[in-house]
């Protein structure tokens, strides 16, 4: 596909004939009135920015063949959403696509942890689900299009996602997603500020779920481990191997583990998942520095077949031992951090 500015001109009125970015609006069962942007690079990469889920990514494709993973629970609207149901297990009712922001105060398994910094003597606690809160969230959309930067046309969308509760945190996400015209890669931009003026605490974590055809038997991970931390007990139940995969396997019980990741040169931490058979390369990279913790979630059950790839502020430990061990993040008023993400598809 020509990527010439002129001659694009010349051979089509509407930039949409190559490529471009959508707003529909979900209108059937659970995702009814979920807004949805639909982006199209024109080199076969194609996916859908969730407005009305934290602006996640849902669906997504190369040349008509997904990689981004589809659970039984579809693109849920948020309305449903019972951030404490099931003991903290509902997230699990919205869990699907190819990233779930998890954040932006807890990430991992929830449970009670003090409230006294927020100063207001009847919050003893607050009590998180799983994953936090932030996945769950509609966006404020800011901005979406194409914009012509010389002879490069980048595909954009901007949106705000608020955390927030009187006398609680106030946090702000402000998440930018761009990809090119005639490209093979997704850049996520997310810069998280404590919009409020008592320190909050902050974790952050991207769930990036790769599914069938990309996930399939022999298909494996390609990173540079330099040791496993830590694995769950299911590990040494089942020995499935987590570096080439399996096949679904029926009652399969989730295996977690988390890696040290040898970082780049350049300071970056990179992983994939390759199908040989398929040709295809699905990589992820991002900044050590913003994200020093990695897990890898290996789900192999049957009708739930996925493979998660776990950028993470913090270790396995989660939120308390994190607030024990003084590696809690705290932003103080008004302060920001921001964290960087590239997605690559590529031939095997």
């Amino acid at each position: 596909m020509t990527r010439d500015r002129r001659r694009l001109a010349e051979l089509t009125g509407d930039l949409s004939a190559a490529g471009g970015v959508r707003l529909v609006t979900l209108a059937d069962g659970v995702e009814r009135g979920v807004r949805a942007l639909e982006f199209r690079t024109g080199s076969g990469l194609a996916f859908d920015v969730l407005v009305d889920r934290c602006m996640d990514i849902g669906p997504a494709e190369h040349a008509g063949r997904s990689f981004g993973w589809r659970s039984p629970t579809g693109f849920r609207h948020p309305g449903l959403h019972e951030n404490n149901d099931e003991d903290g297990l509902s997230w699990l009712r919205s869990f699907s696509g190819l990233i779930v922001t998890a954040g932006l105060d807890h990430t991992l398994f929830g449970g009670d942890v003090p409230a006294d910094g927020y100063r207001y003597p009847p919050r003893e606690s607050v009590r998180h689900g799983l994953h936090g809160r932030a996945g769950n969230l509609p966006a404020r959309l800011t901005g979406y299009g194409e914009r012509w930067d010389g002879e490069r046309c980048v595909l954009w969308a901007e949106g705000e996602v608020r955390q927030a509760a009187v006398f609680a945190e106030n946090l702000r996400l402000v998440r930018r997603i761009e990809a090119d015209l005639g490209g093979n890669e997704i850049r996520l931009i997310d810069t998280v500020t404590n919009a409020g003026f008592e320190p909050a605490p902050h974790m952050y974590l991207y769930h990036i779920n790769l599914g069938w055809p990309l996930l399939d038997e022999g298909a494996r991970l390609e990173a540079d481990i330099r040791e496993t931390l830590w694995q769950s007990d299911s590990v040494a139940e089942q020995k499935a191997d987590h570096l080439t995969f399996p096949g679904p396997v029926p009652g399969f019980v989730e295996q977690v583990y988390e890696h040290a990741l040898v970082p780049r040169p350049d300071g970056l931490h990179r992983v994939a998942v390759v199908n040989e058979r398929l040709g295809m390369r699905v990589a992820v990279e991002w900044r050590a520095e913003e994200f020093p913790y990695f897990f890898e979630w290996l789900n192999l059950r049957s009708g739930n077949y996925a493979v998660g790839l776990e950028p993470s502020t913090h270790h396995v430990s989660g939120d308390a031992a994190a607030r024990r061990d003084g590696s809690m993040i705290w932003l103080g008023a008004q302060e920001s951090r921001t964290y960087h993400t590239t997605f690559r598809v590529e031939a095997a």
